[in-house]
């Protein structure tokens, strides 16, 4: 396509384009706006359906206080509320860990992700910022020169092109920013676990004071509540599984299985209103910068679910990003810019590092048909560390929370 087949347009350009209104690219549009620097945030999804995309829900302290230190914590300080206790069922019993007395004395805060979303965005739009819904970023170009460009296309297949002096990748691992990076640009570090969870969200009020986490010979489960009304629940299934293959007299049967209702008390059922297979992968690029373009959440780094992690990177990711872009487009200081990935990758690594022990802790490695003894009696060992360690207990409590 030649450059004048382009829709161009007056309002088409802002020093920083933001591809992706998830928690990442709403944090970073906020602060940025909020120091007057000129942005523009380019999201391929309707309103509405960004703000009913149900992702996690538990906030790490440092996320936390990120945005209260930014003003956007109103919502979840009015409907959060704090969590700090894990259970954990095994063959061997069950046993509790309030991590929020251990460690660094830390809990989570419970706050539906789409609802954070749905405050972010209202803030954002209500302070006047840029957002074109319906604008799927197609690709990012000459991003190692002073003025990158990103083509895009709207809902009714119509080209266009934006004008940046930066642009900010927050549009995920598949986006265009990440995709846009060439080859030999970075180092992609990749691991497949080689376990896949059938990710379930229930119309059912919580059946648990606390994050389920059930090792089982047939496989994992886990229950995790949202809200009064809402429940999350994972059961681990066979690389390949559909979401759609289970029914739902299964999954719940599966899950009272598993999470042993017989011995524990059974789990309050309710419609399963949506259902997604997660592959476990990890995946990381270096560094996170190639010219004007930045990587962003889990355009930076992929983690596993399993640490509950991926969120509150993005919103750290974002402060970072948005006080380095603010020293260069306001105080003419590029250095925050030039330390960017290198501040960053410090905090990916170790979520990832934390995110694989739990992996270990939770899976078989070769899935629940066919377990390796050896490491069946290496995770027996860990199991029993952290039920008897106070050691143990307190790494678990500071990571377990930390980014």
């Amino acid at each position: 396509m030649t450059e004048s087949q382009y829709a161009w347009s007056e309002q088409d350009s802002a020093d920083v384009v933001i591809l992706g209104a998830g928690p990442a690219g709403l944090v970073l549009g906020n602060l940025l706006l909020r120091a007057g620097v000129d942005c523009a945030i380019l999201e391929r999804a309707g309103r509405e359906d960004v703000q009913n995309r149900h992702r996690a829900g538990y906030l790490a302290p440092h996320t936390v206080r990120i945005l209260a230190r930014n003003g956007l914590d109103e919502g979840l300080r009015r409907r959060g509320h704090e969590h700090g206790v894990c259970e954990f069922r095994t063959e061997d019993g069950r046993f509790r860990l309030d991590y929020r007395q251990l460690g660094q004395g830390e809990p989570h805060t419970v706050y539906p992700q789409h609802e954070l979303v749905t405050d972010l965005l209202a803030q954002f739009v209500d302070a006047g910022g840029r957002i074109r819904f319906g604008t799927e970023a197609q690709a990012v170009s000459d991003a190692d020169g002073p003025a990158p460009s990103v083509t895009v296309r709207d809902r009714d297949g119509r080209p266009g092109r934006w004008r940046a002096r930066f642009v900010a990748a927050c549009d995920g691992r598949h986006g265009a920013g990440r995709r846009s990076v060439p080859p030999g640009a970075v180092r992609r570090h990749h691991r497949d676990h080689g376990v896949s969870w059938l990710g379930l969200l229930a119309e059912a009020p919580p059946s648990l004071d606390a994050v389920g986490y059930a090792l089982h010979p047939r496989g994992f489960a886990g229950h995790m509540a949202r809200s009064a009304e809402t429940t999350r629940y994972y059961l681990q299934c066979e690389r390949g599984t559909h979401a759609d293959a289970w029914s739902e007299e299964r999954i719940w049967d599966e899950l009272d299985l598993r999470m042993r209702s017989a011995e524990y008390g059974s789990l309050r059922r309710g419609p399963v209103i949506q259902r997604a297979v997660v592959d476990f992968e990890s995946d990381v690029l270096e560094p996170l910068r190639h010219g004007s373009l930045f990587l962003v959440g889990d355009a930076a780094g992929l983690l596993s679910p399993s640490a509950a992690k991926g969120a509150n990177l993005a919103v750290l990711e974002a402060e970072i990003l948005a006080l380095a872009l603010t020293d260069d487009l306001v105080h003419g200081d590029s250095g925050g810019l030039a330390r960017y990935s290198e501040r960053c990758l410090v905090h990916i690594w170790r979520a990832q590092e934390f995110s694989h022990w739990m992996i270990r802790l939770l899976h078989d490695t070769t899935g629940p048909e066919d377990p390796s003894l050896f490491h069946r009696r290496l995770r027996h060992s860990r199991i029993t560390s952290l039920r008897t360690s106070p050691a143990q207990q307190a790494w678990f409590a500071e990571n377990y929370v930390g980014i």
